[in-house]
C-alpha cells in the first residue's frame, strides 16, 4: 500500500465501522431509511448512523431491506454502466453468481438485471447454501435460483451465461476489521492457496462465459496476488479484456499497486475509503454476443433448490387471505408462536404481513393460527426489546 496509506488503513482500526443497507426495489418502493446517508455508488444503499438490532426488525425478516458492507454495493455501479453490452442483442440475459453465500451481491444483481432475466446463485457448501437460499426466498425475486454445486459443476453441465460473477473465496484482509480471528487465520501459505484456487474457479467460470460476456471478478482483500496478478493472468491465459468503471474522485477508490500494471481496477481500503474493503474488477470476453445465445441455460440442466416465496403482487394468487400484524404479533411468528386471528378470518392458509410487507404463512383453524414459518428461519433468542426503533418508515405523502 506503501507508508502513507497504510497508515491510513491502520488508523482505521481505530475508527468506528460503517454500518449499511440496501433497500429492496420491488418491496421496499413505499419505504425511506429513517436517519439514513445514500452510498455514492449505490442508488439504494445507505449507511446509518449506528447499528440498530436487525433480529428484531420484521421488515428486516421480510425482505425489504440487506444488510451489506458498502463498497460490495460498488458492484450496483458496474452493472449500471455495461449492462448494455449485454443487452443489447437480447432481453434473455442469463447470468450466474458462482460464489453467492450469504447472498448480498446475488440479491443486488437480481434487484438490478431486467425483470426476465434468470440468475442462478451457487454455494458449495451447503450450510452457506442454506443461508443463501433463505436470503434469496426473502428477496422474493422472480427467475432467480438458487444451486448447491461446485464450479466444475456448472462447467461440465457446458451451460451459457451472458454475465458472471467471480467472487471468489480469498485470505480475507478486508475482514480484519469485523473480526479479529480472521488474523490469527492469516498467513502467507493461505494466500498462495488462495491465488491458485481463485484461478481454478475463474477457469471453470470462464468456458461457461458466452463470447462477448461479462465476468466480475472481486474479493474481500487486498494483497495484489489475490487480486491484480490473478487480473493480469487472466489478461495473458484467458485473452480477457478489462473494462473501465467511471468513478468519481470523492469515492476515494484506490487503482492497481502492482508496479507496471495499470488496468482499471477499484480497491476499497478502510480510512481511505467508507467501507470495510473490496477489490473489483470487469472483464470481456472476446467475441460478440449473439440474439438469443443464453437461451440454452434458462432451462436448467443441473438441480435447483427451490424458487422465491410470494411477494405482495404474487401473494394473491395462492393464498386469498392477508392480514397485517402488530409489531409484537410480528416478533410472536417470526419466534415460531401461534397467533390468535379476527373471528372473521377465513379458516384458510393465510400470508400475515407486517406494515404491508409478507412474512409467511399461517394455517388458520379457528381458535387459533398454527405458525408456518421455516423453524430454521425463527428468531432463537427468548430476549426481546423493550422499544422498537424501526429502520424504515412509510414515505410521507406531500402536502397539498
Amino acid at each position: 500500500m506503501g507508508p502513507e496509506r497504510f497508515a491510513r488503513y491502520m488508523q482505521s482500526f481505530n475508527e468506528e465501522t460503517p454500518v449499511s443497507i440496501r433497500l429492496n426495489p420491488m418491496k421496499a418502493s413505499g419505504l425511506q431509511v429513517i436517519d439514513g446517508e445514500q452510498v455514492p455508488w449505490c442508488r439504494d444503499g445507505f449507511y446509518l448512523k449506528s447499528r440498530p438490532n436487525f433480529t428484531f426488525d420484521p421488515l428486516f425478516h421480510a425482505g425489504c431491506y440487506y444488510v451489506q458492507e458498502a463498497g460490495s454495493m460498488f458492484i450496483d455501479e458496474v452493472l449500471r454502466q455495461h449492462l448494455s453490452l449485454i443487452t443489447h442483442h437480447s432481453s434473455l440475459i442469463t447470468s450466474l453468481d458462482l460464489c453467492a453465500a450469504p447472498g448480498g451481491k446475488s440479491t443486488l444483481l437480481r434487484a438490478v438485471l431486467p425483470e426476465d432475466c434468470v440468475l442462478y446463485s451457487n454455494e458449495p457448501i451447503q450450510k452457506r447454501a442454506n443461508i443463501l437460499l433463505e436470503n434469496i426466498q426473502k428477496w422474493g425475486y422472480k427467475n432467480h435460483y438458487v444451486t448447491n454445486l461446485y464450479p466444475r459443476d456448472y462447467r461440465k453441465a457446458k451451460m451459457k451465461f451472458d454475465l458472471i460473477l467471480c467472487d471468489v473465496p480469498c485470505s480475507g484482509e478486508g475482514m480484519f476489521r469485523k473480526d479479529e480471528a480472521t488474523i490469527q487465520e492469516w498467513s502467507l501459505q493461505n494466500v498462495e492457496k488462495c491465488w491458485q484456487l481463485q484461478r481454478t474457479i475463474v477457469s471453470d467460470a470462464w468456458q461457461c462465459l458466452n463470447e462477448g460476456g461479462i465476468l466480475i471478478y472481486s474479493t474481500c482483500t487486498f494483497n495484489i496476488k489475490e487480486n491484480e496478478e490473478n487480473i493480469r493472468w487472466m489478461m495473458e491465459e484467458l485473452g480477457a479484456i478489462v473494462l473501465p468503471v467511471e468513478t468519481k474522485p470523492e469515492w476515494n477508490i484506490t487503482g492497481s499497486l502492482l508496479e507496471g500494471f495499470n488496468e482499471p481496477v477499484y480497491r476499497f481500503i478502510p480510512g481511505i475509503s467508507r467501507s470495510e474493503g473490496l477489490f473489483v474488477c470487469v472483464l470481456r470476453k472476446k467475441g460478440t454476443l449473439t440474439s438469443g445465445g443464453s437461451k440454452n441455460s434458462r432451462k436448467s440442466p443441473i438441480p435447483v433448490l427451490t424458487t422465491p416465496l410470494p411477494h405482495k403482487e404474487g401473494s394473491g394468487e395462492s393464498h386469498d387471505s392477508l392480514f397485517d400484524l402488530s409489531y409484537p404479533q410480528a416478533l410472536s411468528y417470526l419466534r415460531g408462536e401461534a397467533l390468535i386471528l379476527p373471528p372473521d378470518t377465513p379458516r384458510e392458509q393465510v400470508t400475515v404481513c407486517f406494515m404491508g410487507e409478507p412474512l409467511g404463512l399461517v394455517k388458520n383453524i379457528g381458535n387459533r393460527a398454527n405458525n408456518l414459518y421455516p423453524k430454521e428461519w425463527r428468531i432463537k433468542t427468548t430476549h426481546l426489546p423493550h422499544d422498537y426503533k424501526p429502520v424504515l418508515q412509510p414515505i410521507e405523502a406531500p402536502s397539498e
